[in-house]
């Protein structure tokens, strides 16, 4: 596994959260059901680098600013 950003994900493949940025947006994240440790799917990129992932059946669109702050394991699938 090798550890790099949200940024960096690819459209269809699986990852693991290793760390949220601390503070505000870190509560924000846990409260729509991502924290550390989670495996998510990077659903589509989207123009500008807004990344949406999916956790179950849920889709979240992150900003390319917020994406660059969360630091991935990718999964081996």
């Amino acid at each position: 596994m090798t550890t790099k950003t949200l940024d960096k994900a690819t459209k269809g493949k699986y990852f693991r959260i290793v760390k949220l940025p601390q503070g505000v947006i870190k509560s924000q994240l846990i409260r729509l059901g991502i924290s550390e440790g989670d495996t998510l799917k990077c659903v589509e990129r989207l123009p500008g680098g807004t990344v949406v992932v999916q956790k179950y059946r849920q889709e979240i669109a992150l900003g390319f600013d917020l994406a660059k702050k969360i630091n991935i394991d990718f999964q081996k699938t």
